[in-house]
């Protein structure tokens, strides 16, 4: 019997080493695969080194025109003329006031629908609502713009009488419209990502329905609804067309959301717009508020990598 097995061994083993040796398109394309998959994989990587070094050469050569100091703390942006002040704080200010007014808006309507969705519907009503609660995010910015240029900023003058035509309050608003189906979407599959064990165990124990979901689901699924919150707050940060239509061009270092404001992004939106000619301080006042916005976003994205790593629940 061992000599039996010893020959067909030695015979397999023989057979191994003569499928590999032997050419043919399999073992060809065996070893082609991993490279044309590792090249597809690569690209991101790639493209993610080009833009940073694209972002980064040309803020240097900004940097060496205006002090770094300047811009960081400066109060105020002028970038035309001849004394043109490059400062990034009106810019900075514009930006976080219209992610946290977005976000005042879609953090408890998102969330509030993902409970809806996950724990109270039924199978059939969550089927219609999910589709429509969607469309959302289907819609073009620059609607949503319009949207709050032509009809928000008219309704909320109608309340606040001091609102000016364009403002940083209804941009912030409607950006948080817009980002209600992603907070609610990825809040809802961290819900439902919660075991039913854990549930049914806390209705035997006399838990109610609404105790199981703010006692029991919320905490469970707390680092995906976290992990939600940072990236909406990213997407709102990297709103273009709402702010650039409804929230005006104004410069304004200031705290008051009812005036006219400028974020980060509605200033690259300007200026590449405008007459700023290749090589001028102007031009690559771009490249330094990209490349302030790219660390911003790049940093919402790495704490929310930390909290889901943190808070993250193994089932």
């Amino acid at each position: 019997m061992d000599k039996t097995a010893g020959v067909k061994k030695l015979n397999i083993s023989g057979l191994i080493q003569e499928k590999k040796k032997s050419p043919s398109i399999g073992n060809f394309t065996e070893k082609l695969i991993p490279k044309i998959l590792f090249g597809i994989a690569a690209i991101s990587v790639l493209t993610t080194i080009g833009i940073v070094l694209t972002l980064l050469t040309e803020t240097v050569l900004f940097f060496k025109e205006v002090p770094f100091l300047d811009f960081f703390t400066g109060t105020k942006l002028k970038p035309l003329g001849k004394d043109a002040v490059f400062g990034i704080l009106p810019l900075l200010t514009g930006t976080v006031l219209s992610s946290a007014i977005a976000m005042i808006v879609a953090v408890p309507i998102g969330v509030m629908s993902a409970v809806f969705l996950s724990e109270y519907a039924s199978d059939k009503l969550r089927k219609i609502l999910k589709p429509i609660l969607e469309i959302l995010a289907g819609i073009p910015t620059i609607v949503y713009g319009f949207f709050a240029f032509t009809f928000v900023t008219p309704l909320l003058r109608s309340f606040i009488p001091g609102l000016e035509p364009t403002n940083i309050l209804s941009p912030g608003i409607v950006i948080g419209i817009m980002i209600i189906p992603m907070v609610a979407s990825l809040s809802e599959d961290a819900m439902n990502a919660v075991p039913n064990a854990m549930r049914e165990g806390a209705l035997a124990l006399g838990a109610t329905k609404l105790e199981v979901t703010w006692r029991v689901v919320i905490p469970a699924a707390m680092s995906g609804i976290i992990a939600s919150f940072v990236l909406g707050i990213s997407r709102a940060v990297g709103e273009t067309m709402i702010v650039a239509i409804a929230s005006g061009s104004s410069k304004n270092f200031t705290f008051d959301v009812t005036q006219s404001m400028q974020t980060m992004t509605a200033y690259i939106v300007e200026v590449t717009g405008g007459e700023a000619a290749a090589g001028t301080t102007l031009y690559y006042s771009l490249y330094a508020v990209a490349m302030t916005l790219f660390v911003f976003t790049l940093l919402m994205n790495l704490a929310a990598q930390y909290v889901s790593r943190k808070y993250r629940e193994e089932y």
